[in-house]
């Protein structure tokens, strides 16, 4: 079955795979197809897409995993990496730095996580009957990095856009810019040392990347280009299984990542929302509704969300119904709150599985800024991520640089198990915009009936930051009617139209459903390269 187009969904009896790039789709459905589960769908996809998608995610970022058992548990898989042992306020103000640098070895000063999570899921998928191979697993990974696979649209532009910054980052440049020149969308973009790295996983265990050849190979590389992360560090890390978060809505409860991430922020949106008055999609008090929903969130997250060691709110008094009654509270139908306030940026790659066993998998991979770091480590071919530059350098802050902690992450799966039965993963990329597109999706979709697929490829808003870019105000895509943008104006929202019908800007969102009476059903975005697939 072939990748479902814009504004529709594809629907399957045994399994269903959504990513941002087909390749990633064809690579989870093919397991799909010779009986693997959704989890195993999920990891080969999650391994394809970081090789065919470099701007997006790769072996050197963080990543977060929900997964619904065909008990009606959830688990929560946290796989983001901490600060070097080098990593310190002190190491940086020495250099003269009073802000950590967004590129370069300095930018790259977390342990990367993906890969431990990755072995985290595997063994979730052997726990509910999964025999599919690791080498099988990686399998497509390993062939689009050696042979080659085509450059997507949307990185060519990044290269061009990003090239002056990028470009003295050590092994960027002969990696990603090939005889110095930005590569052409089609071009085929080989990355040799990254398959060999896969390849050697494949045979020796996931765990090699930490603690086996692997791990030595990007200690060594990490410490020769200047990052603040040693061999140790890498050692120490370990992927991790902790309780999501979640929130009781009037269709069923809604999961999401705890700290560090801003799940927190877009269970509030939804907590939120609930309690206004709304006339349906598309209408004022919808989109008026969420974005000043997502203010108050956001006001919320900014005061909370940091190291979950650090963390001193009582996150589950922040989602309970008489503080989110409170908080509804000061929200006006029909004014604005004055914005903007600190935005997050970053980038980012969604993906779900779902199979008719009852597994749902949402889960989320990124390296933060498109190219993370820019750092192509030689030995290994692995693009290291910048996610350590949400730190701060003033010690007082609440995300205060120290090695060992962990940095804010924008990063953050939503699952929803709806009281009708049904189960959906979902989630985007787009820094800021995560929360509220979720929301966007969710209230479309669940609330107002809108069909999976239209309702992720509807016109979509963004109150904030992603893509590296400084823009904080409100901005929305060119399909919204004339009324609506006026009405939003005249209540008081800082607005921009953009002039994109589907905008890379409101990132790349998909989902995938498991039905009450059985049956599966997956969307992606339009807007991203890839699709949605069954088997």
């Amino acid at each position: 079955m072939l990748p479902a187009s814009a504004h529709e969904s594809v629907h399957a009896r045994h399994g269903v795979v959504a990513a941002p790039h087909a390749l990633a789709v064809e690579a989870g459905r093919q397991v799909l197809e010779e009986g693997g589960n959704a989890i195993e769908a999920a990891l080969a996809a999650a391994a394809t897409v970081a090789v065919v998608y470099p701007h997006m995610n790769h072996l050197g970022g963080d990543g977060f995993w929900l997964i619904r058992e065909p008990s009606g548990r959830v688990r929560y898989l946290e796989a983001c990496g901490l600060a070097g042992r080098e990593a310190s306020i002190a190491h940086y103000r020495d250099l003269g730095h009073e802000a950590i640098p967004f590129r370069g070895p300095l930018a790259a000063l977390t342990v990367p996580g993906a890969v431990g999570g990755w072995g985290l899921a595997l063994e979730a998928a052997r726990a509910h009957g999964g025999r599919m191979t690791l080498p099988r697993l990686l399998e497509t990974a390993v062939r689009y990095a050696r042979e080659g696979s085509p450059v997507t649209g949307s990185q060519a532009r990044l290269t061009a856009e990003k090239a002056d910054e990028l470009r003295d980052a050590p092994g960027f440049a002969e990696v990603f810019l090939p005889g110095g020149r930005v590569p052409a969308p089609g071009t085929p973009l080989r990355q040799e040392r990254l398959a060999d790295t896969l390849e050697h996983l494949a045979r020796a265990g996931l765990e090699d990347f930490y603690r086996g050849d692997v791990g030595r190979e990007l200690g060594a590389d990490l410490e020769r280009i200047g990052s603040p992360v040693r061999r140790e560090d890498l050692v120490a890390f370990a992927a991790r299984e902790r309780p999501p978060l979640r929130v009781s809505l009037p269709q069923g409860e809604v999961f999401n990542a705890p700290p560090p991430t801003q799940g927190l922020a877009s269970l509030l949106i939804l907590g939120l929302f609930a309690r206004l008055k709304n006339e349906g999609a598309e209408t004022f008090s919808h989109i008026h509704g969420l974005v000043e929903a997502t203010k108050q969130a956001f006001l919320v997250r900014d005061t909370v969300v940091c190291d979950p060691d650090r963390v001193t709110a009582d996150l589950g008094r922040l989602l309970s119904a008489p503080d989110i009654d409170a908080r509804a509270a000061r929200i006006d139908p029909a004014r604005a709150l004055p914005w903007p306030r600190r935005a997050q940026p970053g980038d980012t790659i969604w993906l779900g599985a779902a199979d008719a066993s009852g597994l749902v998998v949402s889960y989320i991979q990124s390296i933060y800024f498109e190219f993370g770091s820019g750092c192509v480590l030689p030995a290994t071919g692995v693009l290291m991520q910048n996610r350590g530059a949400s730190f701060s350098l003033d010690p007082k802050a609440l995300n205060a640089l120290a090695p060992g902690r962990r940095p804010f992450h924008t990063l953050n799966p939503a699952l929803a198990v709806l009281k009708d039965g049904r189960v959906m993963g979902y989630g985007t990329m787009g820094g800021e915009g995560q929360p509220q597109t979720q929301a966007a999706v969710f209230t479309r979709h669940v609330l107002f009936q809108v069909p999976l697929g239209e309702a992720i490829a509807r016109p979509r808003w963004l109150l904030g930051r992603t893509w590296g870019a400084a823009e904080t105000r409100l901005r929305l895509e060119s399909r919204f009617e004339e009324g609506l943008v006026a009405r939003l104006e005249a209540a008081g929202h800082d607005l921009v139209v953009l002039p994109e019908a589907y905008s890379d800007t409101m990132g790349h969102a998909g989902a995938v459903v498991l039905h009450a009476r059985g049956g599966l059903e997956g969307a992606h975005d339009p807007r991203a390269d890839g699709g949605a697939a069954g088997a």
